[in-house]
């Protein structure tokens, strides 16, 4: 019995040894390399942006500072909304493939409150370019969305999102 367990613990010695063939390769990383993956990252995300514009040429789509893009297909003279009122909107959202991944149910509303929910700061950013009743297309690209790791559920990692977007009422 003390030979196996001699045995055993010399064979598990061995065998944590380093060994080059195990150890993984060192990455060496720095934020000019970050930069420069984010860069091509965000040209990237533009082609996809740009061709999929190419299949809907009537939006007549307008352009933010911060990479959002909007279209008010349906203009009202209702009022504006503002930081901290809670919006109360029917939506859709897609990816730039046209999958679904959600959508308000029939008769509902999704409620947030402006600049103050945990939602895509693409939706906030393109609510207060609304009016109530209006609806509008927003082309959210991935860091106004869901960013590098999608949201762990139906979108995934870098998405740039639809959003048909509908603002039903403020409180």
């Amino acid at each position: 019995m003390k030979l196996i367990l001699g045995f055993l613990a010399a064979l598990i010695l061995f065998s944590c040894g380093n060994n080059e063939e195990n150890d993984p390769k060192k990455v060496e990383w720095n934020s000019e390399k970050s930069t420069t993956m984010n860069k091509n990252l965000a040209v990237e995300e533009q082609l996809q942006i740009k061709l999929y514009l190419e299949r809907h040429k009537d939006w007549e789509m307008k352009s933010s500072g911060t990479g959002l893009q909007y279209y008010i297909y349906e203009e009202t003279e209702g009022d504006s909304a503002l930081i901290g009122q809670v919006a109360q909107v029917e939506l859709k959202i897609s990816l730039l493939d046209d999958t679904e991944v959600y959508k308000t149910a029939e008769d509902e509303v999704n409620e947030f409150v402006i600049d103050r929910t945990d939602i895509e700061s693409g939706i906030h950013e393109g609510i207060k370019k609304m009016k109530v009743g209006e609806k509008a297309k927003l082309i959210i690209p991935s860091h106004l969305a869901h960013g590098l790791i999608g949201d762990l559920d139906k979108v995934p990692p870098l998405s740039v999102l639809i959003v048909d977007i509908h603002l039903v009422k403020l409180k």
